[in-house]
């Protein structure tokens, strides 16, 4: 084990540590309530930007700084930000829709706890996660162009930034395979957490999407 190993299990024991342990677990149950921008902000950036450096040592073998992790570090911060948002408007939309008789909610049915949290993934993922995973793209092509520089920032057009994203890999796996088959289930389970753990679920998923899109990069290199 290479001394990045290391050093990437430890901050992914220290996570844990703070979730498992009462005090600090109180405190961050506490903070999330109060503090719901920040933490998320926090807690995407975190564990999102960790899985970015784990998908680079399933590529590479080694653990390699992304380029412009900083600017990939507040962009990941401000899409949790997002997340503290988007999952309650969609956790209360799909609710009231089930209310009103527009989605089915299975009651009576060994099928009714898993049905609110499935229709909210899938609402979810199908009319947020598109558009998220897009400017998503879209931002880190930026970042690579300019070599995670800001200041050749308007060296870069959004004409180049269109011509070097992949778009068929961004359709044909991210959206046609990745939200189907992963994140609306992944997120089904997120909906059946307690609010205050929704979104640090959401950061722990996208560690393991990272290693996810790394094995599949990796597969279709060696083909």
């Amino acid at each position: 084990m290479k001394k990045g190993d290391i050093l990437w299990l430890l901050c992914l024991g220290l996570v844990i540590a703070i979730l498992v342990i009462p005090t600090t677990h109180e405190a961050f149950v506490h903070l999330t309530k109060v503090h719901p921008y920040i933490m998320s902000f926090f807690k995407v950036a975190i564990l999102a930007t960790m899985g970015e450096f784990l998908a680079i040592r399933i590529l590479s073998g080694k653990f390699i700084k992304p380029v412009g992790v900083f600017w990939r570090f507040v962009i990941w911060g401000f899409l949790g930000m997002s997340f503290a948002l988007v999952f309650p408007i969609f956790d209360g939309g799909v609710r009231t829709a089930i209310k009103i008789g527009l989605i089915p909610s299975f009651k009576g049915s060994k099928i009714h706890t898993f049905a609110t949290p499935f229709f909210t993934s899938a609402a979810m993922n199908l009319i947020f996660a598109p558009t998220m995973m897009g400017l998503h793209r879209i931002t880190d092509t930026y970042i690579e162009l300019c070599h995670g520089k800001l200041s050749n920032l308007k060296k870069v057009c959004l004409e180049d930034v269109i011509d070097h994203i992949d778009w068929k890999g961004l359709v044909g796996f991210v959206y046609l395979k990745t939200i189907p088959f992963f994140w609306i289930p992944a997120h089904t389970i997120t909906f059946l957490l307690p609010s205050e753990y929704r979104v640090l679920m959401a950061s722990f998923l996208s560690i393991a999407l990272g290693g996810i899109l790394a094995f599949a990069k990796k597969k279709n290199q060696s083909l």
